[in-house]
């Protein structure tokens, strides 16, 4: 299997055996370097199986030959294809079967990256036997819960001799067993969010977050250093609703296409929360490489994208977060393929008022000149800025909240205004699909965001006067309709728009 994206296809591993020239091992089909290389691996794994390398000219092809190859994942199908051409010897019965793994050159199997996505594509696709190695156990588990043996089997393999014991019929490898593979891993915990309760004062800015969790809304907070602004970011993973198996699913992929899956977890059960550094590329957020792979907007999928000191982010890497804002999704385009990632995620953002951080502090003299302060706020531009829905001043927090112990509502509370909010949103669209208010498609936008007489006229009231753009009109309707469902009612009325309107950009 050839992965292209978070999904694979089959690759039909041939090999032809002449004897009429010198030895020579030729590998044709659009292979990489890593796969290039597997030649010197299998070589010197047939030998030290205690088989033998046919001394004559062999060429495998793998097919089909306009998709490119990569990873070390084609190993012992290359290495079964030239073993049974070299005996002429092939399997007599009718069945698909899929080889996965990285040989060693003692002839062990290595595990191999993103298998759990290569697995459920070789499901897609009808394969009756699926052979890997034993170390991905615990993500070829994962996809065959609930797979009919009579439909597949999956057989775990720790060597090239072991499994050629098994086609030859001298053998028998133990089919993998889904269940006892679940009860010997475990979820991923959620222990790295900080509770709500430990975030000082900050009224406000938690009513936001809240608002923003409970509708899957974006926010950008502004505030003098030390205000705690990373400190609410952090904490939002705590008050979002759990997940749901198709989530922790397709976040698993992602995680196991990118091999940053950890040893000995099975399926990821919280949400991602992602904080790439100031300094990363365009390509490192969005996705890319000469072959791409998923980016921290991929990464952050069904969870948070937080990026601290935003105006510090290069330009160019701002900008490229427009299209995954917009549509949930980023794609890559290279010259031998074209892929798409999703990229439904929060963006959580943070950034001071100026370079040195106290333009709004009431007790700090800010030294920037005002045209300083401009070209700081022109490094993040209007579309985008237009695009997150909440904006939120966080001033220094007052000393009494500081020193004082406050008993602030825990993360739990939240999360239970926050699940019933969701839920309420999802019972609404017709689809049944797991959408957010942030997602509510245009042309269901009247039919979800009813206004009452009051709230309309209030609206065009603040068109018009805060010169609103058609995205922002929007927008402000889906964070209203949050606010709505926080309140429990059907209808959207004033004082929902006002809430929305109040975190609105000024610039705008």
């Amino acid at each position: 299997m050839a992965l292209l994206g978070l999904d694979a296809v089959p690759v039909e591993v041939e090999a032809d055996i002449s004897r009429a020239t010198l030895p020579n091992f030729k590998l044709v089909g659009l292979p990489d370097t890593s796969v290039r290389e597997a030649k010197e691996r299998v070589r010197a794994a047939i030998a030290n199986s205690g088989l033998t390398f046919p001394q004559a000219r062999v060429t495998v092809n793998l097919a089909p030959a306009d998709i490119k190859k990569e990873g070390p994942m084609h190993d012992l199908a290359i290495a079964l294809s030239i073993v049974s051409a070299a005996s002429k010897s092939a399997a007599g019965d009718n069945v698909r079967r899929v080889f996965l793994g990285e040989l060693a050159l003692t002839g062990e199997l290595r595990p191999v990256t993103g298998a759990l996505p290569t697995v459920l594509s070789a499901l897609k696709a009808g394969f009756s036997e699926i052979y890997f190695p034993t170390d991905n156990s615990i993500e070829v588990g994962l996809a065959m819960e609930g797979v009919d043996s009579k439909r597949c089997i999956a057989f775990p393999v720790r060597s090239l001799a072991e499994i050629m014991l098994h086609l030859s019929g001298d053998g028998c490898l133990q089919p993998l067993d889904p269940a006892a593979v679940a009860q010997t891993t475990q979820l991923r915990p959620n222990d790295q969010s900080i509770d709500f309760a430990f975030v000082s004062g900050q009224a406000q800015a938690k009513r936001a977050l809240e608002i923003a969790a409970a509708g899957g809304h974006n926010i950008l907070m502004s505030g003098p250093p030390g205000s705690g602004k990373t400190m609410l970011a952090r904490s939002m993973p705590s008050i979002l609703p759990d997940m749901t198996r198709e989530e922790m699913l397709e976040t698993t992929k992602i995680r196991s296409v990118s091999n940053q899956l950890e040893s000995g977890v099975r399926l990821l059960a919280e949400r991602p929360f992602r904080s790439p550094h100031h300094t990363a590329s365009g390509a490192a957020l969005i996705g890319g490489g000469s072959y791409p792979r998923p980016g921290e907007v991929s990464l952050a999928h069904r969870g948070v994208l937080f990026l601290d000191e935003l105006p510090e982010f290069p330009r160019s890497a701002l900008e490229a977060l427009r299209q995954p804002l917009e549509d949930g999704f980023v794609t890559v385009s290279r010259s031998q393929c074209t892929l798409r990632f999703p990229a439904r995620f929060m963006l959580v953002a943070a950034m001071n008022p100026c370079p040195c951080g106290y333009a709004t502090d009431p007790f700090h003299d800010c030294s920037c000149s005002p045209s300083l302060i401009a070209r700081y706020g022109r490094r993040i531009s209007g579309p985008l800025l237009d695009r997150i829905d909440l904006h939120i001043e966080v001033p220094r927090v007052d000393s009494r909240d500081l020193l004082n112990a406050i008993n602030a509502e825990p993360s739990s509370v939240v999360r239970s205004r926050v699940t019933l909010a969701r839920e309420k949103a999802r019972r609404r669209f017709a689809d049944g699909q797991n959408c957010s208010n942030a997602t509510i498609r245009h042309q269901t936008l009247r039919q979800h965001c009813q206004l009452d007489a009051e709230a309309k006229k209030f609206l065009e009231e603040a068109v018009d006067r805060l010169k609103l753009s058609a995205r922002s009109v929007t927008r402000t309707l889906r964070v209203s309709r949050t606010v709505a469902d926080l309140s429990d009612c059907e209808k959207i009325g004033r004082e929902h728009l006002a809430e929305a309107l109040q975190f609105r950009s000024r610039t705008k």
